[in-house]
């Protein structure tokens, strides 16, 4: 029995080069950097200066109903940015929900719409904790549990918990747009959104939501999770932003950002029944693969020189597609920016594509918006998507002396597009998406 047709309808990407897809595609097609000095908060003695955060005009009260403004008093960042891209896509995709429009007249039943979102590891805002421990010490001015319990954590807000549980990202999407179909948390590092995008697709495709949110979110710009990125030994300690250089012979290191994607991905006979024509689409979702690398030397914190588990997850999603790799005319890889990374993911893709490899535009968009953590998959997705649609792509930049094979620029055609992840701890994604037609 064959898998029915998936189909992306809307895209809400949010980086530093923009809120939406409109100002992130202008910015990555003029090869315009989001990646600038750290503003959120002092990092001169972090060991990394430069980040890309989300424009400073981003408010959440500009995305969600008015009877909703008063949770985001409960939101973390992620939370927000997360809430903002689902907003985003469901307008993309000219949806009409419970944030929107009179649920009467919602686009599809709640218990038809799923949510699938990758999230991060949460940071507390230190002001906060701050403010609780310094009412809990002893009389020496030591740390005194008992006192944390007595009289600190009391100056924590009530639902304090809740702006922080990574699972609040979801919990969110689903109460704005009345999503009450199949719903999930992904926690997987740079891997989650991918993998909760494959995790919807499969929803989908065993007739368990015609509609679903999916993708993810993350800002590390809180010292706490950005000293966490520091400590992985990835990150690039100078302060050019033109020396974030993926699959270059340069590359000294990547640099964190914040942001991700959130992808509406509907089945194609739901998507038509709501009068939608699949030519107007953006892509189909054709293939998911997800592999497990294994690099014992390293017990998994960076992949095996040989990128195996990459190739892995790359033929698994071809095989669903039912194609070769010879298929392929765009790639959107993880491109880190560091050699112990760019190194086994060049590998792998020379493995997949062989001597067509020097033919094929591979486009690291970490180079112009940072390393997006969890929200790395739904952002590649969501600029993937419309290279399909536009028939154009981004412009590589940053890269001036690139390894062997992966000096394309150009692509003799645009059908195919394969997107892929590698996450801390060596999760990998792959995904295949094709030109939609009628």
């Amino acid at each position: 029995m064959s898998k029915p047709s998936v189909l992306i309808s809307g895209v809400g990407p949010i980086s530093g080069l923009g809120l939406g897809l409109p100002d992130t595609w202008a910015k990555l097609t003029a090869g315009q950097t989001a990646v600038a000095p750290v503003r959120a908060f002092d990092a001169g003695a972090m060991g990394s200066l430069l980040a890309a955060e989300v424009p400073e005009d981003f408010k959440i009260r500009n995305f969600v109903p008015k009877s909703y403004r008063k949770a985001t008093k409960v939101m973390a960042r992620d939370i927000e940015l997360a809430v903002a891209a689902a907003d985003l896509a469901a307008r993309d995709a000219q949806l009409s929900t419970c944030a929107n429009g009179d649920p009467e007249d919602a686009s599809y039943a709640s218990d038809r719409i799923g949510c699938h979102i990758g999230a991060g590891l949460i940071a507390a805002d230190l002001d906060e904790l701050t403010d609780a421990l310094a009412g809990s010490t002893d009389d020496q001015g030591n740390f005194d549990l008992h006192q944390w319990g007595r009289e600190g954590m009391q100056a924590l807000t009530p639902l304090w918990l809740l702006k922080y549980l990574p699972n609040m990202l979801a919990c969110h999407v689903t109460i704005v747009h009345g999503a009450h179909g199949p719903s999930n948390t992904i926690t997987c590092g740079e891997a989650s959104g991918g993998l909760s995008i494959g995790e919807s697709l499969r929803v989908i495709q065993r007739g368990d939501a015609d509609l679903c949110f999916c993708g993810g979110a993350e800002s590390n710009l809180n010292p706490m999770s950005f000293l966490r990125q520091v400590m992985t030994g990835r990150m690039y300690p100078g302060t050019d932003p033109a020396a974030i250089r993926p699959f270059d012979t340069t590359a000294a290191g990547g640099v964190t950002g914040e942001g991700g994607g959130i992808i509406a991905l509907e089945a194609e006979n739901a998507y038509r029944a709501r009068g939608g024509d699949p030519a107007a689409a953006y892509a189909r979702l054709a293939g998911f693969g997800a592999s497990q690398t294994v690099h014992r030397e390293t017990r998994n914190r960076t992949p095996d020189p040989a990128g195996r588990g990459i190739v892995s997850a790359g033929r698994a999603a071809l095989r669903e597609a039912g194609l070769e790799a010879s298929a392929i005319d765009v790639v959107i890889p993880f491109g880190l920016g560091h050699p112990d990374w760019d190194g086994p993911e060049a590998a792998a893709l020379n493995t997949l594509l062989g001597d067509r490899l020097a033919s094929v535009p591979v486009i690291a968009t970490k180079a112009l918006a940072g390393n997006l953590g969890a929200g790395s998959g739904g952002f590649d997705l969501a600029v993937a998507a419309q290279i399909l649609k536009t028939q154009q792509l981004p412009a590589i930049t940053h890269r001036p002396t690139p390894l062997p094979g992966l000096g394309a620029t150009q692509a003799d055609k645009i059908e195919t597009v394969l997107v892929c992840a590698t996450g801390t701890g060596g999760q990998n994604t792959a995904m295949i998406l094709q030109r939609s037609t009628s």
